[in-house]
């Protein structure tokens, strides 16, 4: 049974529950019970690259005000450092006077690429999705190499931000009653890592810790994502602070000691990267990420599933190259190296998809977007689509988000008015941001309530559309085998199959081609 009390004091009523761990106390603020900054778990001093604890129990009543706390990280806009180690935080956000006894929970994981993130109102404010009757819960997870360092050991087997968010799911099953929430109707949602993380999730052997998922702009199909071991990049890092060694253990043991300023500034000076794993099986040691990967486990079957991508997901790649940088691109080649295609001729057939027979130039931007959206995001969500059309009998629903308007997030971040949706865009129409004027455009008002509406109403009734209404005009019928139905978010909303189906069917044949000559 949930308990959710108030105290008065100083005139101000408090909200007060009783979790696993003990009293916490929050803030009531705009008609929400905010609980910010509880600590779901903590970083383990002997090993602050391994697996987290659960946190222990309180001492006296734990006052949850404060979501400053960011995992060590060079910011992306100022290139500085910020965090630190003490960072694995849970904020819990709960519409006040409640119709429903328990409430459908939104559960998000933010992306930057396993390198940068973090889970505070600055960015993540609550009250667009809190309106419609409905739990959010946001937290941190460990980034870059306190997160993902991969070295094949039983201390350090990697993908260790995706066992803080393991940890973090495993709380909000453990705890989300007690703040008036349904354990039964737990919805993840992400965008870009956190898409990505969510279909591991997915795709993992552990239990099953939610209900439903959201996946926007992210597959584990991302080109080059997934990484082996890396034995040398704790040797390389403690040789740059000064502690020649070729033992990892006692790199490992002088890199814990070290600063995580220090130590983050460092490993960026040197371009190291640190990202998911294919992780070696050790007893007694949890593992996400096994290969191959299980496309036909129960809860690829049983949970149901909105994916989608943005329009022109790689504008902000091209968008400030000069005309005489554009002669320069190597775009297609660029792309087939990653992909390990060493045939030239693969990438001139699909240069002559997206160009034709034209020489680089700033005019084929718009073409060229294409070409790096669809091999970044949009073709790797949609052969996710794929996987799990093929082996579950899930619903899957696709959208394509289309809407360029004063709230697109990144857009607006970098002062960029032209274009469609870039990647991470939609956030400003999801959550509410610091960053932007708390009055509305009409446009912008409906993209945010059409959002709002259909992300919580997959929430409740495990359907984005139950029926068509000014708001939400259109059907949103799931994908099958047969037929990729799909959205479009716009203004002017509308539905469809098969989206951008030539682009995507000389990436299928060019995947398939890649299936039978794995060895070339």
């Amino acid at each position: 049974m949930w308990m959710l009390l108030f105290l008065v004091e100083a005139a101000v009523a408090l909200p007060l529950v009783r979790i696993d761990q003990g009293w916490v106390r929050g803030v009531y603020d705009e008609g929400i019970s905010k609980f910010t900054g509880i600590p779901y778990a903590v970083v383990d001093p002997a090993n602050v690259f391994g697996p987290a604890v659960p946190n222990p129990k309180f001492h006296g009543i734990f006052n949850a005000n404060n979501d400053s706390a960011i995992c060590p990280q060079i910011e992306e806009f100022n290139n500085t450092y910020v965090g630190d180690l003490n960072c694995l935080h849970m904020n819990v956000y709960v519409p006040s006077n409640p119709l429903s006894k328990k409430l459908p929970v939104l559960v998000f994981i933010y992306g930057g690429s396993f390198k940068i993130g973090f889970a505070g109102r600055y960015i993540y404010g609550p009250k667009y999705l809190t309106q419609h009757e409905v739990i959010l819960v946001t937290f941190n997870y460990r980034l870059g190499p306190y997160g993902f360092m991969c070295l094949d050991t039983p201390e350090m087997p990697g993908n260790q931000g995706l066992k803080d968010q393991l940890l973090a799911l495993r709380w909000v099953q453990n705890n989300i009653d007690y703040f008036g929430g349904d354990k039964d109707a737990v919805t993840v949602f992400g965008n870009s890592a956190g898409a990505v993380s969510i279909e591991l999730h997915l795709l993992s052997n552990q239990e099953k810790l939610f209900r439903r998922a959201i996946l926007q702009s992210g597959s584990h199909f991302i080109p080059g994502l997934l990484q082996t071991s890396n034995i040398n990049a704790p040797l390389v890092l403690a040789r740059e602070l000064g502690f020649p060694t070729d033992s990892i253990e006692s790199a490992l043991s002088f890199l814990s000691l070290i600063d995580p300023k220090t130590l983050i500034e460092t490993n960026s000076n040197l371009g190291l990267s640190h990202t998911i794993c294919i992780e070696k099986e050790f007893p007694g040691v949890e593992n996400i990420i096994l290969e191959p990967f299980d496309y036909n486990n129960e809860k690829v079957k049983s949970i149901d599933i909105i994916s989608g991508f943005n329009n022109q997901e790689m504008l902000m790649s091209l968008i400030y190259l000069s005309a005489e940088d554009y002669k320069y691109l190597n775009l297609f080649e660029e792309a087939m190296a990653v992909l390990q295609i060493e045939d030239d001729e693969i990438a001139r057939i699909m240069r002559r998809f997206y160009i034709g027979d034209e020489e680089m130039s700033i005019a084929l931007r718009n073409e060229l977007i294409d070409f790096s959206s669809d091999y970044t995001y949009a073709y790797p969500v949609q052969r996710s689509i794929d996987f799990i059309i093929k082996n579950s009998n899930a619903k899957v629903y696709q959208y394509i988000f289309s809407y360029s308007g004063g709230r697109n997030f990144v857009k607006s971040r970098m002062n960029v008015t032209g274009g469609g949706a870039v990647h991470a865009d939609e956030f400003g129409y999801q959550f509410e941001m610091e960053l932007f004027d708390s009055n509305l455009s009409e446009a912008d008002e409906l993209i945010v309530d059409r959002m709002s509406m259909m992300w919580t109403n997959f929430a409740k009734y495990g359907v984005p559309i139950p029926e068509t209404s000014d708001l939400l005009p259109v059907e949103w019928l799931p994908a099958t085998r047969d037929q990729i139905n799909y959205i479009e978010i716009d203004t002017v909303m509308k539905n469809g199959t098969a989206l951008n189906h030539k682009r995507k069917a000389i990436w299928d044949m060019l995947y398939a081609f890649m299936d039978e000559h794995k060895n070339f």
